[in-house]
């Protein structure tokens, strides 16, 4: 199945563009909303066509996140094998200072799903590379910045707590991997700008091209010619940029069309309001990305920190691969949300959420199911510590019950992203997650010493509850004016006023 249609210009012009599905495809984009749905009959037909349009974006969108996610997780599965310390320095590494850049850039080019997918639904598709070029210019002045952070990151990780030897290894493993924080800021507009005209499937044959490179070299350098984590950082490195540069060859080959006319000097014009709009998603995300890390610092405050660190992070990894298929939901929901608001459907936008959350839902659950009943293998293929592998075998359920809740709360989160709810999302994440989660997870895990199990089950508590305030939000959200917030916004930054001066000028 192509991951595109190709549409004339006059058609660009006089009809609004939703989610482009190829031609032979069994559904087709219709240009009028969802009818009200009667019955069960007319829910159940409903559903599959729309759980069809789900999966042609969600299915590349899953499997692409699942390879970029990979190849971090896969770098940790290695440094297992090279000793205990490698895989705590790359632990620490991968989810203190890599997740917190990662928060940022990921965060600060998510803005571009709200743009992009609403500017696309309206059928202003020319706006699409300017705001790419945007947010190429903020994002990489911020990665600037945040080498900081790399290059003081084991005084830093010292001055947190962390054992004197995971800081110092931690340390020097994150100034090598500077490299991929630029791939970062390279990579997420381009995720965004591409998901948003659903090229979905470029996407995944590059991310699987990575992934199949990046198993190869990681055996060859780390294990084989034994260069332990300097093979590490070489091969992660180059991965990413190997990522970033099949992307930027396709958008420049002219495959996008009027979304990619050539660089632009308006790519820095607005650039503070777009820093704004920018900075809000960023903050949104964040702090989703921190509280997860949070967990992983707080293990290494505990008794046999090393052993503590290790079983946390072999059951992040595992919880981080499951998310990825929500991530991928995510991506999926939120340019079905931002197309039809764009376009004016808010009954059409609402549905895709409800389909997107009851199969996020299934999905956790069968995954949950899975892992349980392999609980005691599975450790076997992250340590040869039998320590580790024991502490494993026992978060395994509170491993299983946070694969089904954070599986729906991606969907959730892609839909306030798809319409542009994340200065308030971020208010619900500072509530759930650091006035209520963290300090119920410090007094269960120090205070009543119920260590890893106790501030894990705090912390899942907080994501519990975050959860459910974004359902009690979406159940009351009044679609119509989410359809008219998503115009308001379109002329706001100028997709209007750009499409009438090439009007005029082609006359």
């Amino acid at each position: 199945m192509g991951d595109h249609i190709t549409m004339g210009d006059n058609d660009r012009q006089t009809q609004p563009l939703l989610t482009p599905l190829p031609d032979t495809a069994v559904f087709t984009a219709e240009s009028d909303d969802i009818a009200p749905i009667a019955g069960a009959s007319d829910f159940a037909r409903e559903f599959l066509v729309e759980s069809k349009k789900l999966w042609y974006l969600g299915a590349p969108a899953i499997f692409t996140s699942v390879c970029q996610y990979s190849l971090g997780a896969i770098t940790q599965v290695f440094s297992g094998h090279v000793s205990t310390i490698a895989l705590a320095a790359v632990s620490v590494e991968n989810s203190v200072i890599a997740g917190f850049s990662l928060g940022i850039t990921f965060g600060m080019g998510s803005a571009l799903e709200t743009l992009c997918g609403q500017a696309y639904g309206a059928g202003q598709v020319h706006m699409l590379g300017v705001y790419m070029q945007r947010s190429w210019v903020i994002l990489n002045a911020t990665a600037i910045l945040l080498t900081l952070l790399y290059v003081f990151a084991a005084p830093l990780l010292r001055a947190i707590g962390q054992t004197a030897a995971i800081s110092a290894a931690a340390g020097e493993f994150a100034v090598w991997m500077i490299p991929q924080l630029f791939a970062y800021a390279m990579n997420y507009p381009m995720q965004k700008f591409l998901q948003a005209q659903s090229r979905i499937m470029v996407m995944a044959w590059i991310a699987a091209a990575a992934l199949v490179l990046h198993i190869v070299f990681s055996w060859l350098l780390m294990l084989k010619l034994g260069w332990g984590m300097v093979g590490a950082a070489v091969v992660l490195n180059a991965s990413w940029w190997f990522i970033d540069v099949g992307q930027l060859a396709y958008i420049l080959s002219g495959t996008c069309g009027e979304a990619w006319s050539g660089f632009s000097l308006k790519a820095f014009h607005n650039l503070w309001g777009f820093v704004r709009l920018s900075l809000a998603s960023a903050v949104m995300l964040c702090l989703e990305v921190w509280y997860f890390m949070a967990l992983i610092l707080f293990a290494g405050y505990l008794k046999n920190a090393e052993v503590s660190v290790d079983a946390l992070s072999i059951c992040m990894n595992i919880l981080g691969w499951t998310i990825m298929v929500s991530f991928g939901l995510n991506a999926a929901v939120s340019v079905r949300v931002s197309n039809e608001l764009g376009a004016s459907h808010p009954r059409t936008a609402k549905f895709s959420l409800l389909v997107a959350v009851i199969t996020s839902t299934l999905i956790g659950v069968t995954l949950s199911l899975v892992l349980i009943i392999f609980r005691n293998e599975y450790p076997f293929l992250f340590s040869n510590d039998s320590a580790v592998r024991e502490m494993v075998v026992e978060l395994t359920p509170m491993l299983a019950i946070c694969i089904v809740i954070n599986n729906v709360q991606p969907v959730l989160s892609g839909v306030a992203v798809g319409a542009g709810w994340q200065a308030a999302v971020a208010y619900v994440n500072i509530a759930c997650y650091y006035l209520f989660g963290i300090p119920l997870g410090l007094l269960l895990g120090y205070k009543l010493e119920m260590g890893v199990t106790g501030i894990w089950s705090g912390m899942l508590s907080g994501t519990i509850l975050q959860t459910s305030v974004l359902f009690f939000m979406v159940y009351r959200t009044d679609w119509n004016k989410e359809a008219s917030l998503a115009e308001d916004r379109i002329k706001q930054w100028g997709g209007d006023e750009d499409s009438r001066r090439k009007k005029d000028q082609e006359t």
